[in-house]
């Protein structure tokens, strides 16, 4: 398995979810698959981020945690087993398989089309011809890191981002946007796009960061980019900021977040289920007035202006 992605699967109920997904990373997933576990079609639905439309929580879910092929399968285990004592769950039933390269990009790009946010906004692969000359098109391959567009929780940025793009091919002309916990660094790439002056792409995840960077320069907006670790952004504040993480950090980071935001900016709040934003608002509402959510396949978007 040494010259191979290293696989875990792990069976669960939808209340499970969150707390597994917690346990991958925690174990140092580089990104997690959430199936439909009466599903029996694997490698045709084995994507990173289901399809729109797509439910995302069924009653039993298939988890797949993938891992960097550096990772023995001895130190996986050990991961996983110091994963779940520093949380104090029980290491649940799992299975390890291997993934090669060629399948993981064929699966990647048999499931990967060109999408559209907005008006005149999409994102679009490499290798395929772009649906729209008059529009902004940002191009992104499938990666490791998290974040094409195709999950909920980051097409509903996209399309807060691409919707102000029917007046205006430019509409964030003159604004400082700041993605926090980037993966893919798609939300700032589409921000730059769409005439933000410059943006911040920060992530724990190292991973991230060089998918970042490698997207940036694929898009031509590596001048306007800066990328690296959450102290990049320890003091400065933006016009947008973006963070499209788990509701346990955002729940944490609430009040350093607050501080990134100019007064009257906005806040752009996802990756959380829907019965985490009551709790959530609360947390932020001394500082954020918060405008209509959007909610799509049980996951959340909140947005507020800086008071």
């Amino acid at each position: 398995m040494s010259n191979d992605w290293l696989e875990v699967t792990v069976r669960a109920t939808r209340e499970q979810v969150e707390a597994l997904e917690g346990w991958f990373f925690d174990a140092g997933a580089l990104s997690v698959t959430l199936k439909d576990s009466d599903d029996d079609d694997d490698l045709a639905h084995a994507v990173l981020e289901p399809v729109p439309g797509e439910v995302r929580l069924w009653e039993s879910v298939t988890l797949v945690g993938l891992f960097s092929r550096t990772t023995s399968l001895e130190t996986l285990q050990s991961a996983l087993h110091l994963s779940a004592a520093l949380s104090g769950a029980v290491v649940p039933r799992f299975s390890v398989s291997a993934l090669g390269d060629r399948e993981w990009q064929r699966t990647w790009m048999e499931n990967f089309k060109p999408m559209q946010f907005g008006a005149r906004f999409w994102i679009c692969p490499t290798e395929q011809a772009v649906p729209d000359e008059q529009a902004i098109t940002l191009r992104l391959d499938p990666g490791l890191a998290f974040g094409t567009g195709n999950h909920a929780t980051t097409a509903q940025c996209l399309s807060w981002l691409g919707r102000h793009s029917e007046a205006s091919l430019t509409p964030f002309s003159g604004q400082q946007v700041i993605d926090y916990g980037c993966g893919s660094g798609v939300l700032a790439i589409a921000a730059l796009l769409l005439g933000a002056t410059q943006a911040w792409a920060v992530d724990i995840d190292e991973q991230a960061l060089l998918a970042t960077r490698s997207n940036a320069e694929q898009n031509g907006v590596t001048d306007r980019l800066q990328v690296g670790q959450p102290a990049l952004v320890a003091t400065m504040s933006a016009d947008i900021l973006m963070a499209n993480i788990l509701f346990k950090p955002l729940m944490e980071l609430a009040d350093s977040l607050a501080d990134k935001v100019k007064a009257g900016g906005r806040l752009l709040l996802s990756g959380i289920l829907e019965e985490q934003m009551d709790p959530l608002r609360l947390r932020y509402n001394a500082n954020f007035k918060f405008e209509p959510s959007q909610i799509q396949d049980g996951w959340a978007m909140m947005t507020a202006i800086k008071r």
